[in-house]
């Protein structure tokens, strides 16, 4: 299969047909095999009986139902998961990004990127949103050095190696573009056309950057020290240990020169300072353990590796045992 257009969908029963014949309409003239598959997140409208009547029609068409509302991660974490296309699609079901642009994207693919995503930057949503929008992808782009304009545009195109190694998860469906860069992808953004909403009704609202901000945090620890947590636990524990090794001595030496020390506060805090980096350090290590025993056989290598080439015709050489990964010769 060439291409995969995934549209990850909740209660968009109007919408549906309409962004559907569009995106066939945007295929046509691609001259690749394309399939469609719509990810029906738990819709109560009618959403995945209008989609199956479809399906019986239209032979793009595949429809997965989820046993219940899971979240826009989960769906896309589907979608990538039951196709096989050689290139990602994944596009809102609202019908306000518009299937038009497919091909510059497929465009933006084949001169380099990895993972293009789309950015909405005449965006036709109520003033509200366009601030929230631009606070959060300010941080985003700051706190894990990725500089996007529009990080959570649903309208993206992936290589389907690309958007298959990217574990999603929770609402971490925000920042793939992040995941992808942690991982060594090339990513690029190219704006789109974005169209005011039709049908149904938005569920925006400012919880969802409440826990955006929290999941922001989980992102950078991730992607800075997954596979190295005692840089990060080991540093702050040396650092408060040392800090509460210092204030010991200091009292030991006021000791010594005969002053009572054992009721001034300061002697808990530096006793309490280098049990708490002691910990710190301790649980860094773990960690560390942790990450290497997980490592030790792992496939995840393979997500690594571009490109491997052999060293000449020596039939010895076993490198190209890596294809599966890369494009060994």
């Amino acid at each position: 299969m060439d291409l995969s257009v995934i549209i990850p969908c909740l209660n968009e029963r109007e919408s549906l047909p309409g962004l559907i014949g569009e995106i066939d309409a945007a295929c046509e003239g691609l001259g690749m095999d394309w399939e469609i598959v719509v990810v029906d997140d738990g819709s109560t409208d009618g959403t995945l009986e209008a989609m199956e009547a479809l399906s019986e029609s239209n032979p793009h068409v595949g429809v997965v139902r989820l046993r219940r509302n899971f979240g826009k991660s989960v769906a896309l974490a589907t979608g990538f998961k039951v196709t096989r296309g050689d290139v990602v699609i994944t596009i809102d079901g609202d019908g306000q990004d518009d299937p038009a642009d497919i091909p510059q994207m497929l465009k933006a693919l084949d001169e380099g990127s990895d993972l293009v995503s789309g950015w909405k930057r005449d965006r036709q949503d109520p003033f509200a949103r366009r601030l929230a929008s631009k606070i959060f992808n300010w941080f985003t782009a700051r706190v894990t050095g990725v500089r996007m304009h529009d990080m959570n545009c649903g309208f993206k195109a992936y290589r389907g190696e690309c958007a298959r190694s990217i574990e999603v998860y929770g609402e971490m469906h925000r920042f793939l573009p992040v995941f992808a860069v942690q991982q060594g992808w090339r990513v690029s953004e190219i704006p789109v056309n974005h169209r005011p909403r039709r049908h149904g009704s938005s569920r925006f609202g400012f919880e969802r950057y409440r826990r955006g901000a929290l999941d922001l945090l989980t992102v950078a620890f991730l992607g800075r020290y997954s596979q190295r947590p005692l840089h990060l636990f080991g540093a702050i524990g040396v650092g408060l240990g040392l800090l509460g090794f210092l204030i010991c001595l200091y009292l030991s030496i006021v000791w010594i020169g005969g002053q009572a020390i054992g009721e001034r506060p300061l002697l808990f805090l530096g006793v309490l300072l280098i049990v708490v980096g002691v910990q710190l350090f301790s649980l860094g290590l773990l960690g560390q353990i942790l990450v290497v025993h997980r490592r030790a056989g792992s496939p995840e290598e393979r997500v690594w590796i571009e490109e491997v080439i052999s060293p000449g015709n020596d039939p010895d050489l076993s490198i190209t045992r890596f294809d599966a990964a890369g494009s060994g010769r």
